[in-house]
């Protein structure tokens, strides 16, 4: 029997092109699984036919996995059929061979280990392969492929071999993405309020989007002065305040509620950040926080607040003008590090492309596509916030439509979700009539009083679910959004 555990090294120093690797171990697997279906159940989680250095052993791998899927008997009899044909198992003696394998089995009590054998190996050989890959990239000197977009490509290739076991997964079986769907599916059903997604703290908003998926981009877009980073941030602390560690159905270890944020604020500090996240938690204005114009209870509320605040997972990187290519880069790693949910990025316009488009609308398009990847390749939601076009102040009507979504069509287009942060208060508080016109005072005062403390964000695209709009309650003082308390509540105590 061949086994071939390291990379032998000739004696004149040079290594011949073979690959780690155990034949040995290979057989005894596949000896304990024809021997006894049950052992499958052990290894399934573990390794796949991908993982087998023996292109014969995969294809015998393939064919018993999908005869046991079926609660169909695999053994050496009912595996000859399929595999007479093989050209492969030919060479190794035919059909004889499956026999030689179920008879050399020696128990299955060590069927995991030797799995486990073959799926280190198997990592080892991709690892060498990425190097090489990397290696001759490097090797060769291209305009179209610098060396900074090289680092990223060769980073992402390993953050998927480190997380998966997989340097590219390519397609997948119907059964697996419906036991995938079924498996969201339960989690919703399993947890308070139906919930498909990450809470965003606010129950309307919640009820309307069943939470923030996995995998999802969803743009958070408004005029200057609605609150989009107030929103964002509200949100992101709501995930990051709730966040509690376990096991999840599917026996990972990971969040169970709430998650780890990552919060890319590319407009204003992280310490500007932080005071508005303080604010709210602490009911301080952030305006009086930055004076440090505090009494002593407003200053004890602060300083608690802070305590408070110390061990919450939300991580914050305020790098200005950040291409989107280190943008996952870094995404990555932090999920590495820490652990990522959910990813804010405040805002899109702010991030770069590659430079080598021209045109801007071809560069914000070439974000919100990567910001996508990211959502898909992390599995995480990922909440962009976006500028919008001048247009809207030119319209009597100043609710945003999708049209306004400022420089590129195709945010809307790589989008899951669009929502707009709408303060009519603002606009009508520049409305105000003279002070000699009394009837229209009046009438203002009654409106004012009407949108003082209100909010809306409208959803103009849900491809999840139905579009429309969520009234939330505002206080300006503290940058704060919350559940707004619906008339038939008042007084029953069972506001939110």
């Amino acid at each position: 029997m061949n086994q071939i555990t390291t990379i032998p090294t000739s004696k004149d120093g040079e290594t011949p092109d073979l690959l780690p690797h155990n034949i040995e171990a290979e057989q005894q697997l596949l000896g304990a699984i024809l021997t006894n279906n049950d052992v499958f159940d052990r290894v399934a989680s573990l390794i796949d036919e991908s993982h087998f250095y023996d292109p014969v052993h995969a294809r015998i791998y393939e064919v018993a996995a999908a005869r046991i899927a079926k609660n169909a008997l695999a053994s050496p009899v009912t595996l000859k059929a399929f595999l007479e044909e093989d050209s492969g198992l030919k060479e190794l003696g035919g059909p004889a061979y499956l026999v030689k394998l179920a008879g050399a089995a020696i128990s299955s009590y060590a069927a995991r280990d030797y799995a486990q054998m073959i799926y280190d190996l198997a990592i080892r050989r991709k690892l060498i392969q990425l190097g090489r890959d990397i290696s001759t990239k490097a090797g060769k000197v291209d305009i179209t492929s610098e060396p900074r977009e090289q680092i990223v490509e060769a980073e992402q290739s390993l953050y998927k071999l480190g997380e998966a076991g997989q340097s590219n997964q390519g397609f997948q079986s119907f059964l697996r993405a419906v036991t995938d769907a079924v498996n969201v599916a339960n989690a919703a059903y399993q947890r308070e309020g139906g919930l498909a997604g990450v809470s965003t703290g606010l129950v309307d908003l919640d009820k309307k989007l069943g939470g923030l998926h996995k995998s999802d981009l969803l743009i958070l877009a408004g005029r200057p002065s609605m609150g989009k980073t107030s929103l964002a941030t509200n949100i992101a602390f709501n995930i990051a305040k709730a966040y509690r560690k376990g096991t999840r159905p599917d026996g990972s270890e990971g969040a169970v509620d709430g998650g780890v944020v990552g919060f890319y604020s590319l407009e204003m500090s992280a310490e500007q950040l932080a005071a508005r996240i303080l604010s709210e938690a602490s009911e301080v204005p952030s305006e009086q926080i930055r004076r440090g114009d505090m009494n002593e209870g407003e200053f004890r509320r602060f300083v608690e607040a802070a305590k408070s605040l110390e061990a919450c997972p939300l991580y914050i990187d305020d790098t200005p003008a950040l291409p989107i290519s280190q943008l996952a880069a870094r995404a990555r790693r932090l999920k590495r590090e820490h652990g990522l949910d959910a990813l804010f990025v405040d805002y899109l316009q702010l991030v770069k492309g590659t430079g080598r488009g021209e045109n801007r609308v071809n560069e914000i398009s070439e974000i919100s596509q990567g910001l996508k990847a990211i959502a898909k390749e992390l599995d995480i939601p990922v909440v962009a916030l976006s500028q919008l076009s001048r247009q809207v102040e030119s319209r009597e009507d100043k609710r945003p439509q999708l049209s306004d979504l400022r420089e590129s069509g195709s945010i809307e287009q790589d989008a899951d979700v669009v929502m707009f942060v709408f303060r009519e208060e603002y606009y009508k508080e520049r409305e105000k009539p003279g002070d000699h016109e009394l009837e229209k005072m009046a009438t203002w005062q009654d409106e004012m009083e009407r949108l003082h403390g209100r909010a809306e964000v409208i959803i103009g695209k849900q491809r999840h679910g139905p579009i429309g709009s969520v009234d939330l309650s505002f206080e300006g003082r503290f940058t704060r959004f919350g559940n707004l308390v619906q008339a038939w509540q008042q007084g029953s105590g069972d506001g939110f």
